[in-house]
């Protein structure tokens, strides 16, 4: 990313010439076609521009391919060109940017088409196969590449060894809990040859730092309600503003007004009451997520809050995380997707003696990848 110069001896240079000092930032310069095998991370939060950086590098291939024969060898790595580019989404995003046409590589503020260049593809495997039926391609966007499987970092990374293919990756690498989003991101840090650190505005209306961090938040009657920690990892939506318990909304955040609450609940109490669980004990769990189901003031984790934030100016803010509905499904999902803590049956027995909404979990699961049927009552 471009950077100040605001050393002494360009300052003195300036004033020498009659200029008033200035602040002078390297060239945003076009994309760099000519250097087999990279592998570049694009990283920020949502809003931060990922997608539409990627836009950028597609229209600067656009130019280079009208050049001549000696920019082909420049840009080609035997029957590659890094100058052929090639879009590629997640089957599972197909429910963001409906409003575009289905060849768009689609950002907040635009898109532009690609054709016949543009694939949904499900995991690493698809990955391979969009290769094989590519062969003269030579870079590749993949967008959100946290949401595929491991195996997909060392299908980059052998491609673009092998071949001398670029892979540009507009993704979150921290998720909306300030983690790293998964081992897939970890992965892709592993294999990146280059990093892009893109920020932007925090949304919050009273302030102008700049953000780091993706906020997810509900919106129930007109408040503002911030995803409780153990919320899941995946919830797969549109991109417009909703006022629902069901899908989530998202902001790029500063420190100040990311807020998360219950991540000291979730390891404090509700993992331990997994464990418990997992060992025979499912009592104490079973008590608080029917708390959390039917009288939320009454659970451990409306002490907790109350005790953490209650007397804080952003109190109220961090209490509103009760407000959104499915808060016990979701303790319930943490723990069997996430943490592994709880089997099958026992999941499937919590939520037919409580009643939880079985339609919410059959979703998230299977969003999450650990998909479960709930079409039988469960065996003892």
């Amino acid at each position: 990313m471009p950077h100040i110069e605001a050393t002494s001896s360009s300052e003195d240079f300036l004033k020498s010439l009659g200029f008033p000092t200035i602040d002078v930032h390297e060239t945003f310069t076009h994309f760099d076609f000519t250097k087999p095998g990279r592998r570049v991370l694009l990283i920020g939060p949502m809003g931060s521009g990922k997608t539409e950086f990627a836009a950028r590098v597609w229209r600067d291939a656009a130019i280079a391919q009208k050049k001549g024969e000696a920019v082909r060898k420049l840009t080609s790595t035997g029957s590659v060109d890094r100058r052929k580019v090639f879009f590629i989404r997640s089957e599972i995003d197909g429910a963001r940017f409906t409003d575009y046409p289905e060849d768009a590589l689609a950002y907040r503020s635009g898109y532009i088409r690609c054709g016949d260049n543009i694939a949904r593809i499900k995991d690493s495997f698809g990955l391979e196969q969009v290769i094989k039926d590519n062969p003269t391609v030579g870079t590749y966007i993949i967008d959100e590449a946290s949401f595929f499987d491991e195996r997909l970092a060392y299908v980059v990374r052998n491609c673009s060894l092998e071949k001398g293919c670029m892979f540009i990756f507009p993704t979150l690498v921290l998720n909306f809990r300030r983690d790293l989003f998964n081992n897939t991101a970890r992965l892709m840090l592993d294999i990146a040859t280059d990093v892009i650190p893109l920020t932007a505005y925090c949304e919050h209306p009273d302030c102008m730092d700049s953000a780091f961090y993706t906020y997810r938040y509900y919106s129930i009657g007109g408040k503002e309600c911030p995803a409780l920690f153990f919320d899941p990892l995946i919830i797969v939506g549109g991109d417009k503003t909703k006022d629902s318990s069901l899908e989530p909304n998202y902001a790029s955040r500063c420190d100040k007004h990311h807020y998360l609450p219950g991540k000291e609940y979730t390891f404090f109490t509700l993992k331990p009451l997994g464990e418990a669980a997992g060992r025979g004990d499912s009592a104490p769990l079973v008590k608080e997520i029917e708390a959390l189901k039917c009288n939320k003031k009454a659970s451990i984790l409306y002490s907790n809050l109350q005790k953490s934030y209650g007397d804080s100016p952003d109190g109220e803010k961090y209490l509103n995380s009760l407000l959104p509905d499915y808060t016990a499904e979701k303790a319930l999902s943490f723990l069997f997707c996430e943490q592994n803590l709880i089997s099958e049956q026992l999941l499937q027995r919590i939520v037919f003696d409580l009643e939880l909404d079985i339609n919410y979990l059959t979703k998230t699961l299977s969003d999450n990848r650990r998909p479960v049927s709930f079409d039988q009552p469960y065996l003892l």
